[in-house]
């Protein structure tokens, strides 16, 4: 699955994809973006893949899309400068932990956002710069950042193009948790084995159901979790296996 400047890697029912192009802050290719889309589907499309851990080597997450790639160098945007790997990764039934150990800027950040949830090293710095270089957004800042941060703070990043550190990422809501720089691969294993010993079909309903529920009222998204327990079937040895295993773990 590993494309020039996309690293991806199986290790133990995790897929490890990381943006490896340090030398111009992990900018993302055509081929990069057309990478990581293929390797999110096949991970969606692997029973024993688990989660995705989408996050860049150092000292940089993504400085975003390689726009003088993108824009031709003045020659016109060339074939499959459209490519919205974004999208892609909101829609997948495989759980996306974003590990954002450095930079995320403009079409990173909307990745980013994209993910089921975000962890930050204490490096990470976050900013929009599209309008500030005359582009419109187009992997769902203006609709994502706002329900991440708040609208004000939201208009404040993508109008100015100022950055924010971790501190106020994690203040404002945007990252799940910031650690430091060197254990965030740690933190992010951590989080993956726990992942990994829920049960499998649980995780994919309740990302459903938070995906399917975000944004409508309070009495559809109740209503879409009842039709869901509805359906689901339980095992009682298994639940009580489980439970038994979650307690000794204490």
């Amino acid at each position: 699955m590993s494309t020039e400047g996309l690293d991806c890697r199986w290790v133990d029912g995790v897929l490890w994809v990381t943006l490896d192009r340090p030398r111009v802050r992990n900018a993302m290719t055509i081929t990069m973006r057309r990478g990581l889309i293929a390797a999110m589907r096949a991970a969606d499309a692997d029973v024993a893949t688990r989660l995705v851990v989408l996050t860049g080597t150092d000292p940089a997450f993504s400085a975003g899309i390689d726009l003088k790639e993108a824009l031709g160098n003045g020659a016109g945007s060339p074939r499959g400068a459209r490519t919205d790997p974004a999208a892609v990764v909101r829609a997948a039934r495989t759980p996306v932990l974003g590990v954002i150990n450095g930079l995320c800027y403009t079409g990173a950040l909307e990745l980013a956002l994209s993910c089921s949830f975000l962890i930050a090293s204490e490096h990470a710095s976050f900013a929009d710069t599209h309008a500030a270089i005359g582009l419109p957004s187009g992997w769902g800042m203006s609709a994502l950042l706002p329900r991440a941060v708040g609208v004000r703070l939201a208009r404040q990043m993508m109008l100015t193009g100022e950055r924010i550190d971790a501190a106020r990422a994690l203040a404002a809501g945007l990252v799940n948790e910031v650690v430091p720089h060197d254990r965030l691969l740690d933190r992010a294993w951590e989080l993956a084995d726990l992942i990994r010993l829920a049960h499998p079909d649980a995780v994919a309903g309740t990302l459903e159901l938070l995906a399917d529920g975000e944004g409508t009222s309070l009495a559809h998204a109740l209503a879409l979790e009842a039709r869901a327990k509805l359906r689901w079937r339980s095992d009682v040895v298994d639940v009580a296996r489980r439970f038994a295993a979650r307690t000794n773990r204490k």
